[in-house]
């Protein structure tokens, strides 16, 4: 593909990317005034949000192995039609249960994006050149997370448009990218004998489905340990064990266990998964921090997350052009760990009182390092495997990625209603008095309650915020260890789809000898001379100086 249509289709996939994550984060603000209208319950709008992610979380993998099967255009154009279709039945809802069962269609399609873009990026940019276009992707990334609230208030507190919008708003994007991607993208596929193991993929599905239900609900449905959590908690344990033993078996697993010896692709699955537990966990409730704690409009609130999208949007920029010029990415990944973590523990000291100029310095910290993070985590990970299998070893990052967000929002919630709770309570006996209900059932809307109440809720909110951040913090360390741990390796000059052809094409020659990016030089240099009958040009073309014997000279 030459270079205009390669930028031609990036622009479709980042059109699909955005769509994707701003689906799970539009709805933040937007979810009271919903519930409201419909008449659904405290549990329903708990459904709401967890039906996406759920959905989301749950056909990465799937998705992703899909996508060393059959064509990755096909599955991609796929993936959006499923979106597209969600939305519009959220969209037109008349009833909370067509709404979740949309939301349901919405994260499988939203799955399919998050996965498949970051393959089909590999299979049109080498990974030499990946980062500058890595870089957009990112800030696209942390910049729909943190925009999500910003859209849905702004939507919300429009008279003409309203929260039905917060679904249509993504149709238009998706049907963009699918006609640029139709127009402009136009990889080739290699045929292989297509063995989908079902069982496997029916078992992860239902194993992850309930680990997830039960932490985003553990809490508030129900206790942490009550015969629920026995449930769902061990009936997840369990299916999963079964999932890894038909894997093992399987001709063509959907998440290959062999990809896990790879010592590149388990560290940045395991940073991946640290990451979505501090940068979800954390951020998702700044919105909240910002109207309650600080009595802020919705569309405010989200304009005052912008520190957080500059920053990323920067970081991600800038790391992207010096990877791709210098070839050397782990200096980024460390300094991502490390501000990241710098951020969220800034973060943890604020209050309600904090004067927003101090706050934007911490997110923008913050931003800064997840910029630096997110999207080079994956180019690691990309760069060290064979090319039949990257459609996996890329989902096995999204899906870590995914599961440590929606873990750390659910059980940092819980913890979130707990502290406010425990501090409205010591309010209310320092004051004697009692502020309306439902602070621990929902997000209370400052500006209607009285001063007294107001500055008793807003002391508690800004409180227990500041916690979480404090206990997302060790899990930001948590993911700079495992990024010290990662071997940096030499970023490939040619695409998957070119390492797939090769790859291919040795097999069936019956021999695959190593290419140069993965054998040491002086093994490649011998095995060269000896394939060419002991020709010092080879050898001097592969870097090495020709001996005075095979010269010929004295």
């Amino acid at each position: 593909m030459p270079p205009r249509q390669v930028l031609q289709a990036i622009s479709g996939l980042v059109a699909g990317l955005f769509v994707a994550i701003l689906a799970g984060t539009v709805v933040a603000n937007a979810l009271p005034r919903i519930t409201a209208e419909l008449g659904a319950s405290q549990s329903s709008y708990t459904w709401v949000i967890i039906a996406e992610l759920l959905a989301m979380t749950a056909t990465v993998p799937l998705w992703g192995k899909l996508s060393d099967l059959y064509s990755k255009k096909l599955l991609l154009q796929t993936s959006l039609g499923m979106f597209v279709v969600g939305s519009l039945l959220a969209g037109f809802s008349q009833g909370v249960g067509t709404l979740i069962f949309s939301r349901v269609v919405q994260g499988v399609g939203a799955g399919g994006l998050t996965a498949l873009t970051q393959v089909v990026m590999a299979a049109v940019i080498p990974p030499r050149k990946l980062g500058r276009y890595s870089g957009v992707f990112g800030a696209v990334f942390s910049g729909a997370t943190v925009a999500g609230p910003l859209i849905g208030g702004l939507l919300v507190d429009t008279s003409w448009l309203g929260w039905r919008w917060c679904f249509f708003i993504g149709v238009p994007f998706a049907l963009l990218a699918i006609a640029l991607l139709q127009r402009t993208l136009h990889l080739p596929h290699v045929r292989r004998d297509v063995k989908i193991d079902w069982l496997g993929a029916f078992l992860i599905v239902a194993g992850v489905s309930a680990l997830l239900i039960w932490v985003s609900m553990a809490g508030s449905t129900f206790d942490w340990f009550s015969w629920q959590t026995a449930a769902l908690a061990g009936g997840g344990t369990l299916l999963l064990a079964a999932a890894v033993r038909v894997e093992s078996r399987a001709a063509e697993p959907i998440i290959p266990l062999s990809i896990f010896r790879n010592r590149t692709v388990a560290l940045t699955s395991l940073a991946s998964l640290l990451v979505g537990v501090g940068l979800f966990g954390g951020t998702v409730f700044l919105s909240q921090f910002f109207q309650v704690a600080m009595g802020k409009s919705p569309t405010t609130a989200g304009l005052m997350s912008l520190p957080l999208i500059l920053g990323s949007l920067a970081a991600s920029t800038f790391a992207g052009h010096r990877i791709s010029a210098t070839g050397r990415w782990k200096r980024y990944l460390v300094a991502g760990t490390v501000l990241m973590t710098a951020g969220l523990a800034l973060l943890s000291t604020i209050g309600s009182h904090t004067p927003f100029v101090l706050l934007s310095v911490y997110m923008a910290v913050l931003g800064t390092g997840v910029g630096m993070l997110t999207q080079n985590l994956v180019l690691a990970a990309q760069n060290d495997v064979p090319a039949d299998t990257l459609g996996s070893a890329t989902a096995v990052l999204s899906f870590s990625r995914s599961m440590g967000g929606t873990v750390g929002t659910s059980v940092l919630g819980a913890v979130l209603a707990h502290r406010v709770a425990t501090e409205l309570a010591a309010g209310r006996t320092a004051a004697g008095d009692t502020p309306g209900g439902g602070a621990g059932q929902g997000v209370p809307d400052a500006t209607t309650l009285p001063a007294s109440v107001r500055a008793l809720v807003e002391n508690a909110y800004g409180i227990a915020i500041a916690e979480l951040f404090l206990w997302a913090t060790p899990f930001a360390l948590l993911a700079l260890i495992a990024v010290l741990f990662i071997k940096e390796k030499p970023l490939k000059t040619t695409t998957s789809t070119e390492r797939l052809a090769e790859e291919s094409a040795l097999a069936a020659g019956g021999r695959a000898l190593p290419t140069p990016t993965d054998t040491p030089r002086a093994d490649l240099a011998e095995a060269s001379t000896k394939g060419s009958g002991g020709c010092p040009g080879t050898t001097r073309l592969l870097g090495r100086r020709p001996s005075r014997r095979t010269s010929g000279r004295p």
